[in-house]
């Protein structure tokens, strides 16, 4: 009888946090569960970015061998869209990494002439839900990305801002 009740209960809870994303203040003091969020406005693109892997470790050492740490006080920080609609963007140099928060929409443009690499890992197999057409259009996202990633052309990038109430 216990088994199949607590089966039950566990259906009441989720393992996904009721926010987008939370970006840790590291100048608040750090509690039982960690570091509390900073405020909405005060989240940059520069949270979600970490530029510490580009440099070369020193490997002139007993085993040659060198670690680069990207641990979360490190790593607190290409592009996504909120569900809120504001956009993250930032162009990022060789060994430069960057979180996107599950669930949300997220892209990357190649700007150079040759092939890139990128590393991807998932924290969930289930990620959240948008609406695409509202989280392309109805922002400040410029044209010139949403037209390398998408195939309308510009006119009709502007048309679709228009309707959905996007600027950029």
């Amino acid at each position: 009888m216990f088994l199949p009740v607590l089966f039950a209960l566990s259906f009441l809870f989720s393992s996904s946090n009721a926010a987008d994303f939370c970006v840790g203040d590291l100048n608040a003091p750090q509690g039982h569960a960690g570091y509390s969020c900073k405020k909405a406005e005060a989240i940059t693109v520069n949270d979600f970015v970490y530029s510490g892997l580009a440099a070369t470790g020193n490997t002139s050492n007993r085993i040659k061998a060198a670690v680069t740490p990207a641990f979360s006080s490190q790593f607190p920080r290409a592009g996504f869209i909120s569900s809120d609609n504001a956009v993250y963007v930032k162009t990022l140099g060789k060994g430069d990494g960057m979180v996107f928060p599950q669930g949300l929409l997220h892209f990357q443009i190649n700007g150079g002439g040759t092939p890139a690499f990128a590393l991807a890992s998932f924290s969930c197999p289930s990620p959240g839900i948008q609406i695409l057409d509202y989280a392309l259009f109805a922002n400040d996202i410029p044209i010139d990305i949403i037209r390398q990633t998408t195939f309308p052309d510009a006119a009709q990038i502007k048309k679709l801002k228009k309707v959905l109430g996007g600027t950029g």
